[in-house]
């Protein structure tokens, strides 16, 4: 099938590098020159395993172009994916500008029957609104030309998302006729080939599908930090805890591990925007504001350990970070942990040594960039030199089984805080570090 996806980012490039693999002719559009140039190079914006090598590969087959002309790119294509941002607006709602831009100049420039496919993260609604919008340009044209447009929202892991895509658990569709669904089901059915994963449903349900599914996890997590921070206070350990509850099949293991809270381009900004939608239509969403405070007040929990250990004046300490990305296997740092924490410790006069395998790049010229307090490194061991403490902030793999004699010898003060619990605290004890994590009361 010929296919145009609008929008180059993450969920843009991952859908077209996957759909260019399994045999589809591709071309993502962006406005972006430099970005566009530098992908037709095969040289990838975003870190994402396995996504720079299929990129090239498909370049390089012919299957896969980028382009930053959306009339000539969509001329010839059956299907047009819309997958550009839709960022947080001040109340919390999902802003539609860019996709109903989009929409707009396919309404103006569509020459066949298409369908168009909403795959940003949008609020209920949206595809009327689309459909609307490319219907108004079609009527100032004169001109008659079929289309439908469809909900195909995307669930992919950052970190994990080109094996999410080549072999989804569901592929969920929102069409309102026959035919639509059939393209949209011959598409995927090469990623489907052992069982049928597709999943068809109404427009609103598909839209309204991806929201409750990141809102569910959001709440899985904020509901195991509330649980945590409850075991702190009664003396219990949360470890043991989600031992004794993950072993329950109704409840299972993911997402009940406690931590220093979520963050990424999905869950803060979903969990808003469902919030903000239900309160558009008279409803109060009392689990949904209680999951956002919760995480809200679980980025400073860190940060409060560091405080009450160390003091509220923390001039002249050093504290070396582990991990700046929301999470690992990805460079992503929006709505990252790792910003409250540095950002509650500099303001007290604390100097940071961070260290992130891939993210440093992004916390430099973006996310922390105006913060003078920091030294960036270049490894984990670096960080630690004449630090005070450690924190480690995202779990990554490299910081699994580290050296801690080593780490005992270059620090100041034995002084560990871990914000993703992945050590015991009695072999920590036992090794003589004093440490510090979430959930376990003493």
């Amino acid at each position: 099938m010929k296919i145009s996806i609008v929008g180059s980012g993450y969920v843009g490039l991952v859908s077209g590098a996957c759909f260019a693999q399994m045999g589809n002719q591709v071309i993502c559009i962006d406005i972006d020159d430099l970005k566009v140039e530098n992908l037709k190079q095969g040289i990838v914006p975003i870190y994402e395993p396995g996504l720079e090598g299929m990129v090239k590969e498909n370049i390089s087959k012919g299957a896969l172009d980028f382009s930053t002309d959306i009339q000539q790119s969509i001329a010839s294509s059956l299907i047009t994916f819309i997958a550009v941002g839709t960022p947080m607006g001040e109340d919390g709602s999902a802003d539609l500008q860019y996709v109903l831009l989009v929409a707009k100049s396919i309404g103006q420039y569509m020459q066949n029957y298409m369908v168009i496919v909403d795959k940003s993260t949008v609020p209920v609604g949206t595809a009327a609104k689309v459909r609307e919008t490319i219907q108004k340009e079609l009527d100032k044209r004169g001109v008659n030309i079929e289309f439908d447009v469809v909900s195909n929202p995307e669930f992919l892991k950052e970190g994990a998302a080109i094996n999410d895509f080549m072999h989804p658990d569901r592929v969920v569709i929102g069409a309102d006729n026959d035919k639509a669904m059939q393209i949209m089901h011959d598409l995927y059915s090469p990623f489907m080939k052992t069982r049928d994963r597709f999943v068809g449903m109404d427009i609103k349900s598909a839209e309204m599908t991806k929201y409750a599914a990141n809102a569910m996890l959001a709440t899985k997590i904020s509901f195991m930090n509330e649980i945590s921070n409850i075991c702190e206070k009664v003396g219990a350990d949360v470890n043991k805890v989600r031992d004794g509850i993950g072993s329950d099949s109704r409840i299972g293991y993911s997402f009940i591990y406690p931590g220093c809270g979520y963050g990424g381009s999905c869950f803060p900004k979903d969990v808003q925007a469902l919030a903000k939608t239900a309160k558009d239509f008279g409803y109060t969403p009392r689990i949904l504001d209680a999951v956002e405070r919760v995480n809200y007040d679980q980025k400073k929990v860190i940060a409060n350990k560091v405080i009450k250990r160390f003091g509220e004046n923390l001039d002249g300490f050093i504290f070396a970070v582990w991990g700046l990305s929301f999470k690992p296997e990805t460079d992503d740092m929006r709505e990252a942990t790792s910003i409250t924490i540095i950002d509650e410790l500099t303001s007290r006069g604390a100097k940071i040594n961070a260290y992130d395998p891939k993210a440093r790049y992004e916390a430099e010229t973006h996310y922390l960039k105006n913060n003078r307090n920091i030294t960036y490194v270049d490894g984990k061991y670096d960080a630690i030199k004449g630090a005070d403490a450690v924190i480690l902030v995202t779990e990554w793999q490299e910081f699994r089984s580290p050296d801690f004699e080593e780490i005992k010898k270059m620090l100041k003060q034995a002084v560990f805080f871990d914000g993703r619990n992945q050590f015991s605290k009695e072999r920590m004890e036992e090794m003589g570090f004093e440490y510090i994590q979430i959930g376990v009361g003493s």
